[in-house]
């Protein structure tokens, strides 16, 4: 018999889980599922812009052969002026590496630089990819809260208290995936204060930086660390709902003198995949340029914002639900009051849930929050779905009680 590596004895992605299976079985059944669990605009609507299909389309035929390792010079020069208005210093075209999305990158960022033992603290709770490829690549990753009662922002004395001689790096996942937090300036620079003061690198997930609503605005953490290396990730997959594509990318920047050698590595696995999607690639100049038709589902009036508007007025009404209301990106990620439910086990609440109301979601530790009181909604269904969606959360909460049944 043949078993899995026991390197993912320790890995968990339950955004496609044990309740996704459970969901997929029950819809093979002829089961129709309301489904907030995941992040993929083009089911719930959301179109690529016609610009972006018709570059694509004119190009296509130049894409039939591998590009370079780090992508086509026309998108990371794209990408290289994008850096210079989010103000990231020392960035040049050869700093630009493209993905098959910011997921691909992830995965080799950590791959080229953590050893076995090698600590690295990641956000609690966080996108589970972080934790997954930083434990693949034999690495330990250390959870930092981020605190509710503060908008979720990362908990600094936590971070400090994290710390050991073995810790190489941060991760900052801003905007943030499961709680829709934007960091402010302050707090950022709380986090490069720390990471200078124990020779951290610093890995910035900005994949939702242009999902921004209320009049917020976004500051790449790099633009407040000249004097450290930084490596912020990005991509086109949220902003251009053309999750589809597979386009991503990170950019190397700071001080690059010290990370000499880990960027060969990064260089040497960049290699060895020989390069992303080339059609994607081709339509990242026309994306980053130009109208950016995103921002009218971020206004009021827009898709975005009305369902963010929908969904969190219809929870924080659900006696036992409490949520902090997401300054960006499509998720939130309320809290149950487990004494009043009688909840020990939050992925048992999320099957309950499925199996009672046909509406899937994912539990709060699926992202690594070590309590069983949250789980994480996307707002991208229609606000018809979201209301009916609520609906039925309420009634169940109205009489489910977990370890009375």
């Amino acid at each position: 018999m043949f078993k899995k590596s026991s390197k993912l004895n320790n890995v968990l992605y339950d955004v496609r889980g044990p309740v996704v299976d459970e969901a997929e079985r029950m819809e093979s059944s002829g089961v129709q599922i309301l489904k907030l669990n995941i992040g993929n605009p083009a089911p719930f609507g959301f179109r690529t812009p016609d610009e972006v299909i018709y570059d694509m389309r004119q190009q296509l035929t130049e894409c039939e052969g591998y590009s370079p390792a780090k992508g086509l010079f026309a998108a990371r020069k794209a990408i290289m002026q994008y850096a210079q208005l989010k103000n990231i210093p020392n960035v040049t075209i050869e700093d630009i590496y493209t993905g098959n999305g910011v997921s691909e990158l992830i995965n080799l960022s950590m791959s080229a630089l953590l050893d076995d033992g090698d600590e690295i603290l990641i956000p609690s709770p966080d996108y589970p990819l972080w934790t997954a490829c930083a434990t693949l690549a034999g690495g330990k990753a250390v959870h930092y809260l981020c605190d509710e009662q503060a908008d979720w922002y990362p908990d600094l004395a936590d971070i400090r208290k994290k710390i050991t001689c073995r810790t190489k790096a941060i991760v900052i996942i801003n905007p943030n995936n499961p709680t829709g937090a934007l960091y402010p300036k302050e707090v950022l620079e709380g986090i490069v204060e720390i990471a200078r003061q124990h020779h951290l690198i610093i890995f910035s997930d900005e994949i939702y930086d242009r999902l921004v609503m209320d009049g917020g605005e976004h500051i790449s953490i790099a633009s407040l660390a000249p004097d450290l290396f930084c490596v912020t990730f990005s991509g086109l997959s949220k902003s251009h709902m053309i999750a589809g594509f597979r386009i991503g990318w990170m950019i190397l920047s700071g001080n690059k003198a010290i990370a000499q050698d880990y960027i060969e590595g990064i260089r040497m696995l960049s290699n060895m995949r020989l390069c992303s999607n080339v059609p994607a690639q081709s339509i990242v100049q026309t994306a980053l340029g130009g109208y950016q038709s995103v921002s009218n589902y971020l206004t009021p009036g827009g898709r975005i914002y009305e369902q963010r508007e929908c969904i969190y007025q219809a929870l924080k009404d659900i006696p036992g639900l409490s949520v902090v209301k997401p300054k960006a990106a499509f998720y939130m990620f309320p809290k149950l009051d487990v004494k009043k439910f009688h909840i020990t086990n939050d992925e048992q609440f999320a099957l309950d849930l499925l199996r009672d109301k046909k509406i899937l979601l994912i539990h709060g530790g699926g992202f690594h929050w070590e309590q069983p009181d949250h789980f994480r909604v996307v707002y991208l269904p229609r606000i018809e779905v979201l209301k009916e969606s609520a609906d039925k959360i309420a009634d169940f909460l109205s009489y489910y009680q977990q370890n009375r049944r």
